[in-house]
């Protein structure tokens, strides 16, 4: 038997090939959208694709499901579980097998038996396997999805804030204090293979670790030392991050059927010109996907800044919509790596890329060429009366502490919020480090705000200037005394 992992730190996405190398058979356990991975390493060990399934309906990413099968021929193992709501509307298109709690299937030698674990969705299902082959019958472990992950479990809001499906936060969470109670019985000496790591918005607390045990979550595990119901639902309702706007639509796509990637329209590549750009920001989104200190430095005004780093995925599903076309100024080696990030998630409305480095010899004088400015908490602290000040943070960070008289809009919902905010006042926006806060200046600037300052080094620089002049005023008051 043959277990590969494979890690998408962009999504915080863990999917799975397992082989059965005896009858030269494999199955790919929650694909991502770009198959080729698993394509090479099923060739390199010289495995062929009978089987493709999933855990359940994904909202952070679009499911490869439909490319493998219609790459390989692989029959899709689908769960039929949970409310008319919530079924593959696309598995007739293929070979497949509707699963529900108690089925199991063979892929060579291995068996995999279907637990239904709802609580993070109505349809979850987890895969229990047993290697038909080994000297002892025995389970080895479980695909557990989004239900299980090391030191966490999967969130049962996003349902309801991202899809609209009025309270089924609450009915989820039911659902999930049972699923646990199942997964309590379990031998502690099964390996417990999740689909998310730290990173994702599938939960709360997530670890970094790659995999885990029964026994050891029973012990580690937060989720797994409540015996009463109502506590647990109190405990895993609250303190859950903001559900990113896109999840709704992942839902939808991953539940109808994504468009094949080879039939997606090809993405023009234009000459470098401003007017060009120009033209593009007119007629839909430019995203300007240099470094935030570069694009500060010097930009063409009305394009955004996402810059291409482990947070581009994030924010690009936050920021950017489904129905608008999408232009990219990329560097030439970043570019198949940009698509193949906004596509992850069904961005696929790319229409045309140009070359960012160009943008670097404009001279700052020319025609829509603009840049913003950036500002240390030393040089404002006694001054704050003069701005707007705009905190971007997620609303934990907030409740734990802020700059006073500060203003708060996630940055995920500014987008939507732009008309709450003043422009009587030059504007003064920070986030935790000066990152997200970097990405905040970039739309304001593109929706007609002038006056943006960064506040580099965000609330940490803050915090810590703060207390170096608080130092300062005791130690001067201390020196007076004496």
């Amino acid at each position: 038997m043959l277990i590969k992992y494979f890690y998408d730190e962009k999504l915080a996405h863990a999917s799975y090939l397992v082989g059965c190398q005896a009858k030269g058979a494999a199955i790919v356990i929650d694909p991502s959208r770009d198959v080729h991975s698993y394509l090479n390493a099923a060739q390199a060990n010289g495995l062929s694709i009978r089987g493709v399934t999933e855990t359940h309906i994904h909202a952070d990413y679009i499911s490869g499901s439909k490319e493998l099968a219609s790459k390989t021929g692989a029959k899709l193992y689908l769960s039929d579980e949970g409310d008319a709501d919530w079924k593959y509307q696309f598995f007739d298109q293929y070979d497949s097998q509707l699963l529900k709690d108690g089925d199991s299937f063979s892929i060579g030698n291995l068996t995999f038996e279907v637990l239904h674990t709802p609580g993070h969705t109505p349809e979850h299902l987890s895969f229990l396997l047993t290697d038909g082959g080994a000297a002892v019958q025995a389970p080895i472990g479980l695909f557990t999805g989004d239900f299980v992950f090391a030191g966490d479990v999967g969130r049962p809001d996003l349902l309801e804030k991202a899809a609209g499906v009025n309270g089924s936060a609450y009915s989820l969470a039911k659902k999930m204090f049972k699923s646990l109670q199942r997964f309590k019985q379990l031998p502690d000496y099964l390996q417990v293979w999740p689909a998310h790591g730290a990173g994702s918005a599938c939960g709360k607390s997530l670890g970094a670790v790659p995999s885990t045990t029964v026994g050891y979550e029973k012990l580690a595990n937060w989720a797994l030392h409540y015996d009463e119901e109502d506590l647990f639902i109190e405990a895993l309702l609250s303190g859950q991050p903001e559900a990113p706007k896109y999840f709704g639509i992942m839902k939808r796509l991953n539940k109808q059927g994504t468009t094949l990637i080879e039939n997606l329209e090809p993405v023009l590549h234009a000459q470098t010109s401003l007017t060009v750009v120009k033209e593009w920001t007119q007629n839909g989104i430019v995203v300007d996907t240099r470094p935030a200190k570069q694009f500060a430095e010097k930009h063409i005004a009305g394009t955004i800044n996402l810059p291409y780093n482990q947070s581009f995925v994030t924010w690009a599903g936050w920021l950017l919509e489904y129905d608008q076309p999408i232009y990219l100024l990329v560097s030439g080696e970043d570019e198949a790596k940009t698509l193949k990030a906004l596509r992850s998630i069904g961005l696929d409305q790319v229409k045309d890329a140009m070359d960012s480095t160009f943008i670097e010899q404009l001279e700052l004088n020319e025609m829509d060429a603009a840049d913003y400015k950036e500002i240390e908490p030393k040089e404002i602290m006694d001054r704050l009366d003069e701005y707007y000040v705009l905190d971007v943070r997620r609303n934990s960070e907030w409740m734990a502490g802020h700059i006073p008289q500060a203003h708060h809009i996630m940055l995920g919902h500014l987008k939507d919020r732009m008309n709450e905010i003043p422009r009587e006042k030059p504007l003064l926006v920070n986030c935790k480090s000066g990152a997200r806060s970097a990405i905040a200046v970039s739309l304001l600037k593109a929706n007609g705000f002038d006056q943006v300052l960064n506040l580099t080094g965000g609330f940490d620089q803050w915090v810590k200037e703060n207390n170096r002049a608080l130092n300062s005023t005791e130690l001067t008051a201390k020196g007076k005394r004496l």
